[in-house]
């Protein structure tokens, strides 16, 4: 965040000791934390949130990645044997067959427990300040309150659970059902009308809290049954348009270029309303959700020759084939401005690659400026471009100084067998389906001109709430009301207000139904970690796709880690683990 340092001298967490008792203490070693003045106070206090928000909360190690794997969108693959097996842990959430023992749910439970104990302490102290007339600390007050409301929604979402606490030193109260949701809906309410009104997408701010209430109600059916067949009662659902209506009407709009939503100075976009704010924040900012599926060969920034992707997670062929379904003998990429954006114009005369290789392409480039190179953007598929580095591990340069653009080769491949990275539609667990090229792969957020690894060091700020989320779940909950006109009105908006490239410009539809807009809030929300949340409010988490075919309804819910509950022993039936596991 702008303006708001996250130290990395916080304080020490003994984690052990944290998940051990699970009342969401920490061991505190460095009261410098509360600073010397009220300014001080508040931003010490609320620093180490929003910065475990960013750098522990949404890394693709953790909640990031826990949504996309799990779900129809996002499939991960061992790597050609070498690569992102990690015990296994991408495989069997994908699978649905997780144990208490999985390191990605725990590495989330950790994550986003961690930061939900600092909120606490931020609330506490933040609260005992306003109370001694600091009007700075009263504000930043109710920006904790709902940023526990938010944290214990993840806990909600992935668990079925919450954790009540309003003081550091209180024993944690965990609630489940309809006990957690009215608990959240309190906090939320309490501050709605009181939180800062100022429309920096960097803070929790009232739009942002209107918009988790509206999420809350949404999904409410799932959270008080998450078991059973969802029941959505009319008076949530018109709750969600209440509050979406107010958003809406307020002084937001969709963005014209949808790829600008994810693209360095996203900050100042009018359709962000809560985002991680990455400007001139260098110790803890990401890009993770830039590189992760994007190929290693790639070098996305060659300003900075070391930047690359990882081969990671990969759009399952379920997901592709909606768009396909969706837009018939249309490609998806003349048919959506969301599908796809081309960045990286090859020349005409370089296009056909008939009879051209690695060993034969010497000549075969174009030369563009370092800072003017562009990866496309969207859905990735076949073979892709960009520079290519000599044997000293220098960028090839073209005799002006530019930088030669090439097909990339998969350096996996060698000699005679040398390749280029083409991105096939076809990829699972089979030797073949597992390759490093296998797969189409989401390259949706902008690879940051600040970027200068494959990791941090990024200027775009990710976006947790925007404005197409709220006609989303306008129009969702109108469907659900039996509000078909409004609805369809709602998603037709939507698609064609994506409109900066007309060609592309998204056709508006002549009918709307549930599958219709479940399938809708996927081209819309796809590689933002919504898909699993979707895929069980609309009845379709126990389905079949590539490698997964278990429909066990226990597995909407992840387990509860063990090393939680083991942690947890010294007080019987504090936590229990969820049925199933």
């Amino acid at each position: 965040m702008k303006n708001i340092g996250f130290n990395k001298a916080l304080p020490i967490v003994a984690l052990l000791a944290f998940f051990g008792c699970t009342t969401l203490d920490e061991e505190i070693l460095d009261e410098s934390l509360t600073g010397t003045g009220q300014a001080e106070l508040v931003s010490g206090s609320i620093a180490p949130v929003y910065g475990l928000l960013r750098s522990g909360v949404w890394l693709h190690t953790a909640q990031f990645g826990l949504q996309e794997v799990a779900s129809d969108e996002g499939i991960l693959p061992y790597r050609g044997g070498t690569d992102w097996y990690d015990g296994g842990k991408y495989i069997a959430i994908y699978q649905h067959l997780t144990t208490p023992s999985n390191a990605l749910v725990g590495d989330t439970w950790t994550n986003i427990t961690l930061t939900l104990s600092r909120a606490v302490i931020a609330a506490e102290r933040l609260n005992a300040a306003a109370k001694d007339g600091n009007a700075s600390a009263q504000a930043a007050y109710y920006e904790m309150v709902a940023m526990k409301a938010y944290l214990n929604m993840m806990l909600l979402d992935n668990w079925g659970l919450v954790f009540k606490k309003e003081l550091s030193g209180d024993v944690s109260q965990i609630l489940r059902g309809q006990e957690a949701i009215n608990y959240i809906q309190s906090e939320l309410l309490s501050v709605v009308d009181v939180i800062s009104k100022n429309n920096d997408p960097g803070r929790i701010n009232q739009n942002a809290v209107k918009a988790l209430l509206a999420r809350l109600y949404l999904n409410a059916a799932v959270y008080r049954d998450p078991y059973g067949k969802p029941e959505f009662k009319k008076e949530d659902m018109d709750k969600v348009i209440q509050y979406t209506n107010e958003i809406i009407a307020g002084p937001y709009s969709l963005a014209s270029e949808y790829f600008d939503l994810f693209s360095d100075d996203n900050h100042t976009n009018k359709e962000l309303i809560f985002a991680l704010d990455q400007r001139g924040v260098l110790e803890t900012d990401q890009q993770r959700w830039a590189y992760w599926s994007i190929s290693g060969d790639q070098i996305p920034r060659p300003e900075f020759p070391n930047t690359r992707g990882t081969d990671a997670v990969a759009v399952t062929p379920d997901f592709y084939q909606t768009w396909v379904d969706a837009n018939g003998s249309v490609d998806p990429a003349d048919a959506d401005a969301r599908f796809f954006k081309k960045n990286t114009i090859v020349p005409e005369n370089l296009k056909d690659l008939t009879g051209v290789t690695p060993l034969n392409d010497a000549e075969h480039y174009y030369c563009v400026q370092d800072t003017q190179f562009e990866m496309d953007r969207g859905i990735l598929r076949g073979i892709i471009w960009g520079p290519r580095k000599d044997g000293s591990g220098n960028i090839l340069k073209c005799s002006d100084g530019k930088v030669r653009i090439y097909p990339v080769i998969n350096r996996r491949t060698s000699g005679a067998n040398l390749t280029y990275v083409n991105h096939i539609r076809n990829v699972d667990f089979t030797g073949p389906g597992s390759l490093h090229n296998t797969g189409y792969r989401f390259s949706k957020y902008q690879f940051s001109h600040t970027g200068n690894n494959c990791c941090s060091y990024s200027s775009v700020d990710l976006v947790l709430i925007r404005l197409g989320e709220i006609y989303l779940m306008r129009a969702e909950a109108k469907l659900r009301n039996g509000d078909n006109a409004g609805a369809l009105a709602d998603i037709n908006t939507l698609r064609t207000s994506r409109n900066a490239r007309p060609a592309q410009t998204p056709k508006a539809l002549t009918k709307i139904d549930l599958d219709i807009l479940f399938r809708e809030s996927g081209f819309e929300l796809y590689w933002e970690a919504f898909r699993r949340n979707y895929q069980i409010r609309f009845g379709k988490y126990e389905g079949k796709w590539t490698e997964k075919t278990d429909s066990n309804v226990n597995k909407r819910l992840f387990p509860i880690p063990q090393r939680a509950i083991d942690g947890a022993s010294s007080e019987e039936g504090f936590l229990v683990q969820n049925q199933g596991y």
